[in-house]
C-alpha cells in the first residue's frame, strides 16, 4: 500500500506541475494578445471545486476542480471542452478569441505545447547540472546481460555484451541502444571472447510487444558479499565481506540472479555454499531463514564494474539538456508509428502505466527525469491532429489561413464533440488494458 501511495503522489504531482504549465502557455499568449481568460484551473471542476479564487479587478477565476484528469484554461470567445453555446451565439466581443487574427491565435494554441516542451529541456539541463550523468558503459560489464525469452529466440545468449548495432557502436544501456538493437538489421556482441554477429528480423519490436518480456535484464554480476546483517545465518556460519558465492549444493551460480534463485528454492534449508576467499575456493554449510535469504548484502555493479561520470557547469548543461530532449522526443515519434499496429494497440496504458513510470521510492532525480519524459509525451500527443487537443485547433486554423475561410462555429462545434469523443473512448480502452493486465498477471 506504501508503495501504491508513493507512486501515486509523484504521478499527481508530476501530472499537477505538466498542467499548470502547459495552460499558463495558453494563458500567458492570450494576456499578450489581449485575449480575456475567464478560468484557470488545475483538474476538472464539474459540479463544485476544491478551490477557486478571483482576484479584485481580475477577469479570470483561479481554481483547483476535484477530477484528476488535467486542467484547462476557459478562454473567452472560443469552442473549447466547456461547450458554451449561449457566449457562442452572442456578437463576438473585441476581447474575445475568435476576434483576434488567425496568427494570434494559432500562436495561443501553440502555446501550451512548447511550453511543456520547453519545460521538458530545461528539467533535462538542471537534472545534468545538478546530478551530472553516471553510467556504465556496456564494454564494462563483464558479465553482459542477461536476455529475455523474445531475443533467446533470435540467437541472444545470457552473458552476451553488446558492441555494436549496425555499424554503430554502442555506449551505454539506455532506451537509445534498446532502439537502436530494435531497428538494426545486425548486432554485434562479444561471447566468450568472440564476436558474434546476430541478425535482427524486421518485426522485432511487434514480437516485443507481443511476448510482453522486455529486452534484457543489464544488472547481471557475481554474487560477492559486500557485507553481512549481525546475527545472520551467512555470518554465524563464518561468510566474510569479499566472498565470491559461486554455488549453492554443488550448483553452479555465475550470477547474483541465479543465487536468489536457488536460495528461494531452499527456504529454511541447510544447504552447502561454495565461494572463493582470496583465491581459494572453500565450502561452509548454513540453514537459510524462511523466506530464503542469508543475511548478506551484495556488492552492485556500480561496485564492481567501472562507472564514467560526466559534471556539467551551468551554462554546459542547457546543450546537453537540449540534445538529451531532442532525441528522447525523436525516439518516442519513431515508436508511434507501432501503435497502429496490432501489437502496439494492446501495448497502450492509462493511469497505471504512467505511475509505474516513476519508483516505488522517492528519487528526486527519477522523479525530474520522468516529468520531463511525460512533459514531452504531453507536448506531442497534444499537437496531434485531433478535434479537442490543440494539434486539432491547429489544424483548422492552418485552414483558415490557407483557404482564407474560416470553418463554422456549428462546424467547430461537431468537432470538438466528436474528438472529445475520441479522446474518452481512448482514455477508457487504455485504462480497460491496465485493469486487464492488473487481473491476468
Amino acid at each position: 500500500m506504501e508503495t501504491f501511495l508513493i507512486k501515486a503522489l509523484q504521478l499527481i504531482l508530476s501530472l499537477s506541475i505538466l498542467v499548470i504549465v502547459h495552460e499558463f502557455g495558453h494563458f500567458i499568449f492570450a494576456r499578450i494578445f489581449k485575449v480575456r481568460v475567464e478560468k484557470f484551473y488545475l483538474f476538472f471542476d464539474p459540479w463544485f471545486s476544491l478551490f477557486k479564487y478571483k482576484p479584485k479587478n481580475s477577469d479570470t477565476e483561479y481554481g483547483v476542480g476535484w477530477l484528476p484528469l488535467g486542467g484547462y484554461c476557459k478562454i473567452s470567445g472560443m469552442i473549447d471542452e466547456s461547450m458554451d453555446k449561449e457566449q457562442m451565439a452572442q456578437p463576438a466581443k473585441p476581447y474575445e478569441f475568435r476576434s483576434k487574427p488567425a496568427g494570434q491565435r494559432l500562436m495561443i494554441m501553440v502555446a501550451g505545447v512548447l511550453f511543456n516542451f520547453l519545460l521538458a529541456l530545461f528539467i533535462y539541463s538542471m537534472v545534468l547540472f545538478t546530478w551530472g550523468d553516471t553510467y556504465l558503459p556496456l564494454k564494462n560489464m563483464k558479465m553482459g546481460m542477461d536476455y529475455s525469452e523474445t531475443f533467446h529466440n533470435i540467437g541472444f545468449r545470457d552473458g552476451d555484451i553488446l558492441l555494436k548495432a549496425d555499424n554503430a557502436d554502442l555506449e551505454r544501456y539506455d532506451e537509445g541502444t534498446v532502439r537502436a538493437v530494435i531497428n538494426a538489421k545486425n548486432v554485434t556482441v562479444l561471447r566468450d571472447g568472440v564476436e558474434t554477429v546476430i541478425p535482427i528480423p524486421e518485426d522485432m519490436m511487434q514480437r516485443i510487444m507481443r511476448d510482453k518480456k522486455g529486452f534484457a535484464n543489464p544488472y547481471r554480476f557475481p554474487m560477492i558479499v559486500r557485507e553481512l546483517d549481525g546475527g545472520s545465518p551467512a555470518a554465524l556460519a563464518g561468510i566474510q565481506p569479499k566472498d565470491s558465492i559461486v554455488s549453492i549444493n554443488g550448483i553452479s551460480v555465475p550470477t547474483f540472479d541465479d543465487a536468489s534463485s536457488m536460495l528461494a528454492q531452499n527456504k529454511n534449508k541447510e544447504i552447502e555454499l561454495g565461494f572463493y576467499r582470496n583465491g581459494q575456493f572453500e565450502t561452509l554449510s548454513l540453514t537459510t531463514d524462511t523466506a530464503g535469504k542469508i543475511g548478506v548484502f551484495v556488492m552492485l555493479p556500480s561496485d564492481l564494474y567501472q562507472t564514467v561520470t560526466r559534471k556539467y557547469g551551468f551554462f554546459e548543461s542547457f546543450p546537453a539538456g537540449i540534445m538529451l530532449g531532442v532525441n528522447t522526443l525523436k525516439g518516442y515519434v519513431n515508436d508511434m508509428k507501432y501503435v497502429f499496429t496490432k501489437e502496439g494497440a494492446s501495448s497502450l496504458g492509462g493511469f497505471g502505466t504512467i505511475g509505474g513510470l516513476f519508483p516505488s521510492s522517492w528519487d528526486w532525480r527519477l522523479f525530474w527525469e520522468r516529468t520531463a519524459f511525460l512533459s514531452i509525451i504531453l507536448a506531442f500527443m497534444n499537437i496531434l491532429p485531433i478535434p479537442a487537443l490543440d494539434g486539432g485547433h491547429v489544424m483548422f486554423l492552418l485552414y483558415e489561413v490557407i483557404a482564407r475561410r474560416k470553418p463554422s462555429d456549428k462546424f467547430l462545434e461537431y468537432a470538438q464533440i466528436t474528438g472529445m469523443a475520441i479522446l474518452f473512448a481512448l482514455l477508457l480502452y487504455a485504462n480497460g488494458n491496465d485493469i486487464f493486465r492488473f487481473f491476468v498477471k
